[in-house]
């Protein structure tokens, strides 16, 4: 398989999307956090010293998602039609799951957007809740679902 952030030297280059259709492309990506029954608990009650952590994490996970060229170097910027994060705590786990969703109308796609939110998103929960649990663990983010492009559209569920 060719990689196409990579020139034929061996180079790292940014892919020229000049060419691609204008599409809509849509991606939905998930993370979760696992962290101590303290952590939940004080995560549950709003109790925990720096706020309201699931919303606070959520508006996180959009401006992750806003600056991701900025944070993947070989990223394009792109005009996101639409953001959606959620965290909701998971008593399974325990912790927080994170899903967030983007959207834009262009001509790359908005996979690394919806991963960036929610890595962003998860990192703001260990940052908020590490007063109580500095043991948390952040894990399995992963792409579900990505429509829209060329190659169009995937599911992990089709795996």
């Amino acid at each position: 398989m060719k990689l196409s952030h990579v020139d034929p030297e061996g180079h790292a280059r940014m892919v020229d999307v000049g060419e691609k259709p204008v599409t809509v492309r849509r991606a939905v990506a998930e993370g979760t956090i696992h962290v101590a029954p303290e952590a939940l608990d004080m995560i549950r009650r709003n109790s925990g010293p720096k706020g309201h952590v699931l919303s606070t994490a959520e508006i996180a996970g959009v401006q992750g998602a806003k600056r991701t060229a900025e944070l993947i170097p070989l990223c394009h910027p792109v005009a996101l039609d639409h953001i959606e994060v959620h965290a909701t705590l998971d008593e399974a786990l325990p912790g927080v799951r994170v899903r967030a969703t983007v959207r834009a109308t262009g001509r790359t796609g908005v996979e690394m957007e919806a991963l960036t939110a929610v890595a962003v998103a998860l990192l703001t929960v260990y940052d908020m809740a590490k007063a109580a649990d500095r043991s948390m663990n952040i894990g399995d983010i992963v792409l579900l679902e990505k429509s829209g492009g060329t190659r169009g559209d995937w599911s992990r569920s089709t795996l």
